[in-house]
């Protein structure tokens, strides 16, 4: 049987915001929107990319002359980054198998079985890559290992469902109700997302809402209450965690040479994070401010 091979961008061990417990998170390559506020920009393409360093370029020209169209196209091969004299080129993106994934990652399951932690898989978006990931899970819930797997909710039924009865759990984010004004933020409408969540808290009791809270663009009202009406009406009761915005993407945005469009939008209050929790809250709903396990 030929190994499932999948792209993934990062490893990052020691998160506690992602799930319960001290977490090893996997960042796959490939995402179907396109959010102005993405933390991770170079995940949104699916082959391994090119990211410039401005601060160490000297301006050489060698990779224009060598046609690389840089910042914007895929990486060729890693060969291609050797040819920058001060090491401003880097290739984002690492093709990896499954079992060797599984086997990276498991050797930090000292900390897994200390914290009650686990893996968590996320990205990008997962499921461009559901196969795979979906393999990934399997083999780490056969191993024992407490598995949760974080998604935007666009993407095939099928493929949500197949990766998502291997995880223990799902970290569903909900970012608008409105799909005219969805896809105007994310490039993508959200009837799909909604309906996933839906035949998904028919299957799965365990579930939590992630809910970006962007000045100017999620945060008003009107779609906080709808948000939290939606969420009131599922089968389950299922937590809500609200994560204020963070420019911390708009550096990774110029690396790529993208236009970052929320420069000097401001991160919410503490104040107004708390007045927003009052609105889940009075719904019945438990909520809390950032990633902190429910």
């Amino acid at each position: 049987m030929t190994a499932r091979v999948g792209t993934i961008f990062n490893i990052q061990r020691f998160s506690v915001h992602d799930g319960p417990g001290v977490r090893t998170t996997v960042f796959m390559k490939g995402c179907p929107l396109a959010c102005a506020w993405c933390h991770n920009p170079e995940s949104q393409e699916l082959s391994p990319t090119f990211v410039r360093l401005q601060h160490r370029c000297m301006q050489c020209g060698r990779c224009t002359d060598d046609e690389l169209a840089l910042p914007t196209v895929a990486c060729k091969d890693e060969s291609d980054v050797a040819l920058c004299p001060t090491g401003a080129l880097q290739m984002v993106g690492e093709r990896v198998t499954a079992e060797a994934l599984v086997a990276r990652v498991m050797r930090d399951r000292p900390f897994f079985d200390e914290s009650h932690g686990g893996i968590t898989i996320g990205g990008g978006e997962p499921l461009v890559q559901a196969p795979f990931v979906t393999d990934v899970l399997r083999q780490l819930r056969h191993a024992g290992v407490h598995t949760a797997l974080d998604t935007c909710g666009f993407a095939p039924w099928e493929h949500l469902r197949d990766a998502a009865a291997h995880a223990d759990l799902i970290l569903y984010d909900l970012k608008l109700m409105d799909s005219a004004r969805h896809e105007a933020a994310t490039g993508a409408p959200n009837e799909r997302i909604l309906g996933n969540l839906s035949a998904l808290c028919a299957l799965h009791e365990h579930v939590w809402i992630r809910v970006p809270i962007i000045p100017g663009i999620t945060d008003d009202a009107e779609n906080l209450d709808a948000i939290g009406d939606f969420v009131a009406s599922l089968p389950h009761s299922l937590p809500v965690h609200l994560l204020p915005y963070h420019p911390i993407g708009a550096a990774k945005f110029a690396r790529l040479g993208k236009h970052y469009a929320l420069h000097g939008t401001a991160t919410p209050t503490a104040d107004q994070m708390a007045a927003t929790a009052a609105r889940f809250r009075a719904r019945g709903l438990v909520t809390t401010i950032g990633g902190i396990a429910a």
